[in-house]
C-alpha cells in the first residue's frame, strides 16, 4: 500500500531538485524516493567513519588467548558434555 508524503520546499530548493532530476532523466518524485531510500540505508547502517573508529579502538586492546587447537578441543569437550578435563 502506498502513502502520500507532502514536503514543503522553498522555490530555490525545488528548482535545484528539479534540475538534478532532469539531469538524471528522472521525475522529481522518483529522484526524491531514491534519495530517501539512500538516506534511510545510511541512517540504518551508521556512518562508515564511526564503524572504522570502533574497529580501530577495538584492535588496541590486548586480551589473553590460548592456542587455537586447545580452544577448539575445549569447545568440543563442552559440546559433548565432557567437562571432566
Amino acid at each position: 500500500m502506498s502513502k502520500r508524503l507532502q514536503v514543503l520546499l522553498d522555490d530555490g530548493e525545488m528548482r535545484a531538485i528539479q534540475r538534478i532530476a532532469r539531469r538524471k532523466r528522472s521525475t522529481v518524485a522518483d529522484w526524491v524516493r531514491h534519495a530517501l531510500r539512500l538516506a534511510q540505508q545510511q541512517e540504518a547502517s551508521g556512518s562508515t567513519a564511526a564503524k572504522i573508529d570502533a574497529v580501530r579502538r577495538a584492535v588496541r586492546h590486548e586480551f589473553p588467548t590460548g592456542d587455537i587447537a586447545d580452544m577448539l578441543a575445549d569447545i568440543e569437550r563442552g559440546a559433548l558434555g565432557d567437562v571432566s578435563q
